[in-house]
Order: structure tokens, then C-alpha cells, then sequence
């Protein structure tokens, strides 16, 4: 799980031009990529190109959320859960015309991902207790994947890009492989299976993609895909010129937000276009409070306030805040009424292991002010706020990314007039986005941050925000050992759902993390977006979903009348 700089997550966008009988298919992006590194890529603008060029041995069915077959045909485990044996699709090739071969899912997990002098996030994915993951040929067709202990995830986890060996191998050996596929390399050269390779790249202005004649998938009549002869990525970094392009005809395909709804709903019939929600996305938008207990050893003071960690670190302190948030408001004023109220780390799209039975907080200042009497902050002198026991008045500063969008300025002012009306003083500041990254990883030095963090299907892959020993676990990062006794079970949870195969079991452990999370609210949330799309009628096999958007399939995509 990373965090996400933007509440409603960057959406490509697609329009359709045509020349001859070739069909193209336009879509943008906010920025440039920083590489075409698959293994090194850390950052949505590297990875939303690079999906056009790699693939997985696996994937995830965006309508049913069910891992399936990609580069592999099929698989077998044992019955312990330990020997995963994979084969391949035969007859898959490379751009290059080179088939797809066991070395080369070999080589990408032993010389790369496992490799110590290459930096990839998918190496702590692979990784196990300290293990790494065996992995083997048995024929060209056939892969064996030992795993140190049971990891549920496994399947899931192995859409990994696939890489080629006799492309990279050289730069492995020459040391040089982190630098390899960087944005100054010549298309022609980054070599994947993918339904598009890469043609042209022009910084700050546009990326050409083209169809892959050696595609491996086929439609359901036989016929070759993909079905577009060519994909346009323009880099286009302001949101509001992506939506006046396609008010003025020029992009075919837009995300739309709660506050861009009410403009472009009227359009719909004389521009040609539909407007689909298909529910709740994945990223969330939350309050937390600095819990860190520790001392700063540079300065041996207490990283928070004594004064206000004795608040924060007080559940029922969090729990008046909760009941204090109007989160229908902020549905109502900043999404337009597009959204939804959220009380769990999970969204309702996540799918079986979502628990619907989290504990919500719903808006009453009366219960936020008689759970704050009862807990001693009574406002004692008259002003308007209150005090804590000890007569200290309550205040505090809420810090606030100034980039990305205005969402989360609006809904932090919403926030602080909404806890004025219990009380509170607070204080909100604007910061810049890696500025306050840099606080809540390494100086500590905050005291309540609004974030948002994205999401997704498998409730492993935000381990690093749920252990107590995680970098993300913001409200009180890196623990030695776990500081409460919720944040211990915590971890044993993630340490047993992760090597617990029985999908039901796992429902049963995961729903017990998200009940705890919505009990001592680590993390007040506040809503989900609604994900939302307005395509012009032109298009046909759009299928859109919560979990793939509109563009997941692709390569079965087509421009009516070009069948």
C-alpha cells in the first residue's frame, strides 16, 4: 500500500482519431514516467506505461476479483501449500519475436527481483521472514516456485512483470541493470509480451504505443488481438485541461469527480457520451493523530507534545472526534453527493474479504461532547474551547498536502469547522506533499496529518501500514515490539491470514483486523470516492468495473465501425 498524493487517483483518459483504416485510441497521463523499468518503477507514472509492455504469469478478473491465468496456462500446488508449479502459454513471444521461455521467469526472480544490488519493492513482496522464494526450471514450458512457508498471496503476487533474459542479462552481469530501460532509451529496445510496445516517447509532450503482432491473446471468434492499431499517451499535468479537452471533443473517455458531475451530466446528449459509476474505489481519505510515545534521541525530547499525546493517545479522545466528522457533508459539498461513508481500511469493491460490519461513527455532536465530558475536557472558562483535565485548552495543528487536489483542503476545513462546533481548536497548514512525507517517516515531528492511502483486494499488500513494525504504520512507525495490545494482535493477524490458505478463514481473521481498526481508530476515516467515467459513444467492449476501470481490457477494446 502506498500513499496516494491524490484522493480521486489519477485516471487515464482515452479518444479515438482515425486515419485510413487505422484505429487509435488517445489516452493521458498527469505526468512523464520516471523509467520503463518495470523492476525498478516505484510510481504510478512509470507503471501506468509500463502495463501497456509487461505482463504476470497471473492476473486479477476485474468482475470477479478471482486470480486467473495470464502467462501461465495453469498450475499445481502441493498439498502443503509449499510447491507451486507453473506452466506457460506456448507460442507466447517477445516484442522482438523471441519466445516467451522458463529462463526467462527464472532470470526475473533470481537475477533481479532476489538480486541484493538491485532496488525493487517486489523483493520485500517475495520475501518471507527473512526467506526468499526457490525458484526453478523444469522444462522450457515449466517453472517450480518453492516457498519458505505457506503465503496465501502467492497467486495473486505473480503478476509481476515478466522480463527477457537475452534482452538484460548482459546489464545484470555488467552491474548496470538499475539504470537499464530509463527514459533516455530507444523505444525499440525495451522488449516485453505485453499488447502494445512502446514507439515513441517525447518528454513532456506524448507517448506512442503500437500493436504487438506477435500478441498472444485471442477473441472468442479466434481473431488476433489487440484490436487498436495504435495508443497516444498525452502528458497532459493539468486535470482541468484533460476536462476541457474532452468537453471540446478532443479525449473520448474521462474520470469524472463528484464536483465535475453537475457540469457535464447536461452534456451527455449532445456530446454523445454516458456517464457510468461503478461504485466505490479503493483509495481512502483519513484523519490520524501522532501516538508515538518516543523520544527524539537527537534532541531527548518527546517527538509529540506530552500535553496532546496524552489526547491523541486516548481512544475515546478519537472516538468523539469520529462522531464529530460530518462525513455526509463532505459528500454532499466536495463530491457533490457522489461517494461513500467509510468506517473500515477496506472499501465494499475489495470484494470477499471486505467486512461490512465495521464500527461506523455516525455524525452527533451531542455523544462527541458527553464522550469528552466523561472524559474530563469541559470547556471551563467559557471561550469556546474546551480544556483537558488539567485546564490545558485543545488545540492542535492539522497538516495538509498543498498539491494534488483541492478535495483534501476542502474536506480538512470541514473537518475544523466541525470539531470547532465540540470544542476544538484547530490549526490547519498547508505543506508540500514529500515535505510532509518526510515528517511522518523520519522526524516524527507532526501532529495530525489528513492523507489519503490507496487500496486494493488483498489485505497483505498493506502490511506495511497495519504492523506495528511498519514504515507506513504512521500514527507510531517501526515498533520494536507492539506498543498496545490491539496493535499485537494486529500482527499476529497479518502473520497467520498471510500463510493461511483456507479462503474462509482468512474472511474470518481479515474481519477481525478491520473491526479492531474501526475500534480504536488509528485511522478516522472519512469517505470513499465514487469511481466514475464519461465515455463518448464510440467505443465498443467497454466493460467497466470498481477494480479495472475502463481500459482493462484493452486489447479487446475496438472504434465502432472498425471491427
Amino acid at each position: 500500500m502506498r500513499l496516494n498524493n491524490f484522493i480521486i487517483a489519477g485516471l487515464m483518459v482515452m479518444a479515438c482519431a482515425t486515419s485510413g483504416q487505422a484505429s487509435i485510441l488517445v489516452i493521458d497521463t498527469p505526468s512523464d514516467p520516471k523509467t520503463f523499468n518495470d523492476i525498478v518503477a516505484t510510481e504510478s507514472s512509470s507503471s501506468a506505461v509500463t502495463g501497456f509492455l509487461f505482463e504476470g504469469l497471473t492476473t486479477t478478473d476485474p468482475f470477479t476479483l478471482k486470480v486467473i491465468p495470464n502467462l501461465a496456462q495453469r498450475w499445481e500446488v502441493s498439498s502443503d501449500g509449499l510447491q507451486w508449479v507453473f506452466h506457460l502459454r506456448p507460442g507466447v513471444k517477445f516484442f522482438d519475436g523471441k519466445p516467451l521461455t522458463a529462463e526467462d521467469v527464472v532470470f526475473t526472480f533470481n537475477d533481479l527481483i532476489f538480486n541484493p544490488d538491485i532496488p525493487s519493492s517486489s523483493k520485500d513482496v517475495f520475501t518471507i521472514e527473512g526467506k526468499r522464494f526457490k525458484v526453478e526450471r523444469i522444462d522450457d514450458l515449466t517453472v517450480r516456485f518453492t516457498l519458505p512457508v505457506k503465503f496465501a498471496p502467492f497467486l495473486r503476487s505473480l503478476s509481476q512483470s515478466i522480463l527477457p533474459k537475452h534482452c538484460l542479462e548482459a546489464a545484470v552481469t555488467q552491474n548496470r541493470f538499475p539504470f537499464t530501460w530509463g527514459i533516455n532509451t530507444k523505444p525499440k529496445d525495451i522488449i516485453g509480451t505485453g499488447p502494445f510496445y512502446l514507439d515513441q516517447y517525447v518528454p513532456g509532450e506524448r507517448l506512442v504505443f503500437l500493436r504487438n503482432p506477435y500478441y498472444w491473446k485471442k477473441d472468442s471468434q479466434g481473431h488476433a488481438l489487440p484490436r487498436l492499431d495504435k495508443v497516444i499517451m498525452l502528458i497532459v499535468p493539468d486535470p482541468s485541461t484533460s476536462l476541457l479537452k474532452f468537453i471540446d471533443g478532443e479525449i473520448d473517455v474521462i474520470g469524472v469527480s463528484g464536483r465535475d458531475y453537475p457540469l457535464l451530466k447536461p452534456m451527455e446528449s449532445k456530446k454523445n457520451f454516458k456517464i457510468y459509476n461503478t461504485g466505490a474505489n479503493f483509495g481512502s481519505s483519513f484523519l490520524t493523530f501522532n501516538l508515538n510515545p518516543r523520544v527524539n534521541p537527537k534532541t531527548n525530547k518527546p517527538f509529540v507534545d506530552p500535553v496532546r499525546s496524552t489526547w491523541f493517545r486516548n481512544v475515546n479522545f478519537r472516538k468523539a472526534v469520529a462522531h464529530a466528522i460530518d462525513k455526509q457533508k463532505i459528500i454532499d459539498i466536495v463530491s457533490s453527493g457522489f461517494g461513500y461513508l467509510q468506517s473500515g481500511p477496506m472499501s465494499p469493491s475489495s470484494g470477499f474479504l471486505y467486512n461490512p460490519d465495521t464500527i461506523a461513527y455516525p455524525f452527533d455532536l451531542a455523544k462527541a461532547k458527553a464522550i469528552l465530558t466523561k472524559e474530563g475536557f469541559i470547556d471551563r472558562d467559557g471561550d469556546g474551547i474546551i480544556e483537558d483535565p488539567q485546564g490545558h485548552p485543545v488545540e492542535f495543528t492539522l497538516s495538509v498536502p498543498s498539491s494534488g487536489t483541492s478535495d483534501r483542503e476542502q474536506i480538512s476545513g470541514i473537518i475544523r469547522s466541525d470539531l470547532a462546533r465540540i470544542g476544538m481548536k484547530v490549526n490547519v497548514k498547508l505543506l508540500e506533499f514529500n515535505s510532509l512525507v518526510a515528517k511522518i517517516m523520519s522526524s516524527y515531528d507532526w501532529e495530525a496529518v489528513m492523507l489519503s492511502l490507496t487500496g486494493g483486494v488483498e489485505p497483505h499488500f498493506g502490511q506495511n501500514v497495519w504492523l506495528s513494525s511498519g514504515q507506513l504504520h504512521m500514527w507510531n512507525p517501526k515498533q520494536e515490539k507492539p506498543d498496545t495490545a490491539w496493535e499485537k494482535r494486529l500482527d499476529a493477524i497479518f502473520t497467520q491470514g498471510v500463510q493461511e490458505l483456507d479462503e474462509t478463514k482468512r474472511k474470518v481473521l481479515y474481519d477481525e483486523f478491520q473491526l479492531i481498526a474501526s475500534d480504536q481508530l488509528p485511522v478516522i476515516y472519512t469517505i470513499l470516492g465514487a469511481n466514475m467515467y464519461a465515455v463518448r459513444q464510440r467505443f465498443g467492449n467497454l466493460k467497466p468495473t470498481p477494480n479495472g476501470g475502463v481500459l482493462h481490457n484493452i486489447e479487446e477494446i475496438y472504434v465502432l465501425g472498425q471491427q
